[in-house]
Formats: C-alpha cells, structure tokens, sequence
C-alpha cells in the first residue's frame, strides 16, 4: 500500500484505487479470477483488496489537510440532510431482507411477487442508501477530502448499480428483466410512471430504520465531534 503524503491528492488516489478495484474485480477480472482460483480465494482476494484500499482511504483522509468549507452550513440544510438520512436508514434496514440484488453464492435469486415497501422506491436500495449518506455529507460537511471520499462513494454505489443490472439480465435474463419493469433505478420513478405504488414497508425497515438512524446520528457527536440529526437541537 502506497504511503499517504498528507495531502488532498493522496485521498484522491486511495479513493480511486478503492472504487476502481471494486469495479474491476466485481466485473472484468471476476469470471476468470474464479474459474482460476475457485469462488472461495476469489472472494478472499476481493476481501483483502477491499480492507487495504479501505485502510489506504481512511489513513489518507486523517492525515490530509482540513480545508476551508466551500459553503455555509445553516439548519435548514441540516434540517433537509436529517430527513433524507432516515430515508436512507430505511432503505438500508429494508434491503437486507428479500433482496434478489444481493449475492447468492451462485443460486437463483428469489424474487417478491410485487415491487413493495423499498423496492418500490427502488430496486437499488441498499447503493442508493449509500449514495444519499454521500451526498448529505458533502452537503453538510463541504470540505475537500470529505467531499472526495463521499463522491467515491457515491460513485462506487451508482455505477455499481448501473453495471450491476447489467450483469443480472446476462445471468438471469427472464427474471431480472421483469424485476427491472416493476421497478426502477430512480428512487421513486416506478411509483411516478404507476409500476409500483408506495407502501408496504415492513417493521424491520421503519423500526429498524428508525433506530439505525436514532443511534448513527446520535454517534456522530462523540466520534467525530460534530452533533448530527435530531441531536443538533436537543
């Protein structure tokens, strides 16, 4: 691993090599890295990659400069970031169950019968959950190597949305097709054009979103110093 400098140009290169190993192992180095080594050293060299780049990123960021914030941060902005961040809670608490776009080792992913609760917003919930926690904190927290960490984030979750249903309607191309007519990559355009409809939310994604939400935000005080959601005003 690379030493870091100190500088906004080390987290850009730890960033793009953390995205880009993501990218490049998930998709054109997956099929013949497996048929090589077997699924299970794949996925240990994917891991190994991952936590390097990870820690390459996160060693990199600590010791860049603090940079001046490129915008005021008022609480109507903190207002507008505290709701869209318990959306995505929940859209991160109800993608973890029944989910046909997570890993399945192989095996048919299953598939629910209608575009319900978070998948009716998206079928991408989880990357979009993770996107939206990007663009909250740029907008929060507009300082250089914050907001070059957040794009790569939102970048490895957007794009890998994108190329993800492409690699699904290769290896399952009846199932996938008609889960993507059901659905959409925008949150919230299937419920717009009628293909779904907004409801159907499951306990483990309004409670569970809620107390991930609750407790993340109230973290953010003492690990990084600055309150976060509802704590900013209690």
């Amino acid at each position: 691993m690379p030493s870091p400098d100190g500088s906004i140009t080390a987290v850009v290169a730890a960033a793009a090599a953390f995205v880009g190993s993501h990218f490049i192992l998930s998709h054109p180095l997956r099929k013949p890295l497996v048929s090589m080594i077997g699924e299970v050293a794949f996925q240990g060299i994917y891991s190994l990659v991952s936590f390097a780049t990870l820690g390459w990123m996160i060693v990199a960021y600590r010791r860049a400069p603090l940079t001046e914030p490129l915008w005021a941060v008022g609480n109507g902005l903190w207002a507008v970031v505290t709701v869209v961040m318990l959306i995505a809670a929940i859209l991160l608490m109800g993608s973890l169950i029944r989910n046909p776009a997570l890993p399945t080792g192989g095996r048919p992913s299953a598939f629910p019968e209608a575009a319900l609760g978070v998948y009716a917003v998206t079928r991408h919930p989880m990357m979009w959950a993770f996107a939206f926690w990007g663009l909250c904190h740029i907008a929060v927290y507009p300082v250089g190597k914050n907001i070059v960490v957040a794009v790569a984030m939102i970048v490895l979750a957007l794009v890998g949305s994108v190329l993800q249903d492409r690699k699904k309607e290769r290896l399952q191309p009846e199932q996938w097709p008609a889960w993507e007519a059901k659905t959409s990559y925008l949150p919230f355009a299937a419920i717009a054009a009628g293909r779904a409809r907004l409801g159907g939310f499951g306990m483990h994604a309004l409670a569970g979103g809620l107390v991930v939400w609750l407790v993340a935000t109230w973290a953010h005080g003492p690990l990084t110093g600055m309150a976060a959601g509802i704590w900013r005003w209690f």
